[in-house]
């Protein structure tokens, strides 16, 4: 089926929804607020977001907020070229090729400004829905495929930036990440064996593909058993007895939806392998998997390619985003869409004219912005983002791969420097 619902909403109206909470088990519930419409002197910016699909939508809400957020900061201060800005929300089925265009279309129809977006999980639609008109369409969809489809006509998707790096990153970024824990004495591992659980989404499998090839290329770890995993993981008993027999001294469970890794970590916490040090893709992120985990995920480690630092300006952002929506934070698009609305307002500034798209994507390649996740500086060969430490040393010079852990229930960046918080500290079952 294809969502399309479509409504335009200035921020004020959503500033009081919190980061959406849901069960995948439960179904998603979608999210609403007063219809308005945006002044016709606004410059819209257009949201494409899950907001009824069966995955996304944490994601998706987390990004919303982050740009309403920007969006109010901005108008509080006079907004952009004398305007106000405005944001047009489609809720969106990320599940379908069908649903995404629908989505993108109903934006590029509506004569939107530039269209920021958290993510979508076929990328190729997307990208050509917007294309049509050359409007600005920054996406974080942390996807080989998108910069592929970019680099196979350049001219086409030329408006067309993807803010953070591809998923193959996190394959090569987690096994340097064991690496420098060994090297910086935090950890001594049993054994130098790694032991892949992955799903089967193309997402899961490029990344099991890129730690498995990273593994070949070390001189430090070696590939133990892969286990494959099917959504919706409906009891995760068969992969615990798995990593039981594997008995690996690393453990990484490459999966990203938050309900179903807050349940394997209430399963395993119940019972560990002994010394293993236990490493969740990306999905703790969402705001719900501390609630569901429920303390049950003490001192697993879990990370991401693009995320709110804890630095000094990541800090002020936390701070004034908790005050606004209450709760526990989700790490990644909270920021992401919160930096995209700030990117887009310096390159509209820069050109003067927000409907000269090629003018303004010409700003935004150019563009170098430290934001709230670090560093966005587009790779002309595949206009998207650079990562640290995985393609610069200078860290300064991209977004972080930042490395988390559940400490006191609470998400502390441990790697890499110099944004570590606090330091790695072995999970009970590893003492």
């Amino acid at each position: 089926m294809t969502h399309s619902r479509t409504r335009t909403i200035p921020s004020k109206c959503l500033s009081s929804i919190a980061g959406g909470v849901f069960a995948l088990s439960l179904g998603a519930v979608a999210l609403s607020a007063t219809p308005d419409r945006a002044s016709a002197e606004d410059i819209v910016i257009g949201i494409p977001a899950a907001q009824s699909a069966p995955v996304g939508v944490a994601d998706h809400q987390d990004w919303t907020n982050g740009v309403l957020m920007a969006i109010d900061e901005i108008n509080a201060s006079g907004g952009v070229l004398g305007k106000n800005l405005s944001a047009k929300i489609v809720d969106t089925d990320i599940m379908t090729p069908e649903g995404t265009i629908a989505g993108i279309q109903a934006l590029t129809e509506a004569d939107v400004d530039a269209i920021l977006s958290a993510f979508v999980l076929i990328a190729q639609p997307a990208m050509d829905a917007a294309a049509t008109t050359g409007v600005p369409y920054l996406h974080g969809n942390t996807s080989t495929p998108s910069e592929e489809l970019f680099k196979s006509d350049p001219e086409k998707y030329r408006n067309i930036f993807q803010l953070d790096v591809p998923e193959s990153y996190y394959g090569a970024g987690y096994i340097k990440f064991l690496t420098d824990l060994v090297e910086s004495g935090q950890w001594e591992p049993k054994n130098n064996c790694v032991h892949i659980v992955q799903g089967q989404i193309s997402y899961t499998q490029l990344i099991s593909k890129a730690t498995q090839e990273a593994i070949a290329q070390s001189d430090m770890w070696e590939q133990g058993p892969i286990t494959d995993i099917q959504f919706p993981v409906q009891d995760w008993a068969p992969v615990i007895r798995a990593l039981h027999d594997g008995d690996c001294a690393a453990q990484m469970i490459d999966h990203w939806v938050a309900a179903e890794l807050a349940a394997f970590a209430q399963q395993y916490a119940s019972d560990p392998v002994d010394g293993a040090l236990v490493y969740m893709q990306y999905g703790p992120s969402q705001p719900e998997f501390l609630d569901l985990a429920a303390g049950a995920a003490e001192g697993m480690v879990w990370g991401t390619v693009y995320g709110v630092y804890a630095d000094e300006q990541g800090t002020r952002f936390r701070e004034a985003y908790r005050e606004r929506y209450p709760g526990i934070m989700g790490m990644v698009y909270t920021g992401g869409g919160y930096d995209a609305v700030y990117m887009m307002k310096d390159a509209w500034e820069k050109v003067g004219d927000t409907k000269d798209f090629d003018a303004v994507g010409d700003a935004i390649r150019a563009m170098e912005y430290r934001g709230v996740n670090g560093l966005y500086k587009f790779d002309p060969a595949t206009q998207s983002g650079i990562s640290y430490p995985n393609m610069t040393d200078d860290p300064e010079g991209g977004q972080a791969h930042l490395f988390f852990q559940v400490q006191d229930d609470e998400h502390r960046i441990i790697a890499p420097e110099p944004f570590a918080e606090v330091p790695f500290a072995p999970a009970r079952w590893m003492q």
